[in-house]
């Protein structure tokens, strides 16, 4: 089971987002189960839970994990096919977020579209990855921290935005025939509050 993954497919993601089945997957993402066992946990019939499960498979968002027979009956022991999932805005292509068309480095609606290729961009380049069976070659940095003022947040933007920029520059290589171009996002928000994250 993969730690996280993109739904591209717009069927796929109108599918996780119905209420039952993102029940089953987070059912499912805890451990495999037949449909008997998680229409007892969802208060559902088994019948229903089965067409769901069917459902959630044939968009790829579940799989099989084994087989076990119970009586005359083989229950089909299903898992997530990951741990959570990450809707990609070309679910919704015609509608996607376009950080080119409008750039404010002081507004959440343009970082809110750098997120939103950044999902994009990433999602393709990991189905990518994991069609050619090749890694893929990426870093993040995350970290939080306390401005004292305004001043100070406005203060430590200037800097890294100085910092970024000379590094950008020292290793920019346009010309570079075998190089390959990377795209470098780096955002400053508040963080949320614990009863803001609910």
């Amino acid at each position: 089971m993969l730690d996280v993954t993109v739904i591209e497919d717009p069927e796929a993601a109108a599918v996780s987002l119905d209420p039952v089945r993102a029940r089953l997957l987070a059912e499912l993402a805890a451990g495999p189960a037949s449909a008997a066992m998680l229409a007892g946990q969802v208060g559902l019939p088994r019948q229903k839970v089965n067409y769901h499960l069917k459902t959630l498979e044939r968009h790829g968002l579940v799989e099989l994990a084994g087989e076990r027979r119970k009586g005359n009956v083989t229950e089909r022991l299903m898992r997530a096919t990951a741990a959570s999932y990450v809707i990609s805005p070309l679910a919704l292509a015609a509608v996607q977020p376009d950080p080119d068309r409008f750039r404010d480095q002081l507004s959440a609606r343009w970082l809110l579209a750098l997120g939103a290729r950044l999902v994009r961009d990433v999602g393709a380049l990991i189905t990518g990855a994991a069609k050619a069976r090749q890694r893929l070659a990426t870093y993040a940095l995350d970290g939080e921290v306390r401005f004292a003022s305004a001043a100070d947040r406005a203060a430590f933007v200037q800097e890294l935005t100085a910092g970024v920029s000379a590094l950008i520059r020292k290793y920019d290589a346009p010309d570079a025939e075998a190089g390959r171009d990377h795209r470098i996002v780096v955002a400053v928000h508040p963080t949320l509050k614990a009863t803001e994250q609910d």
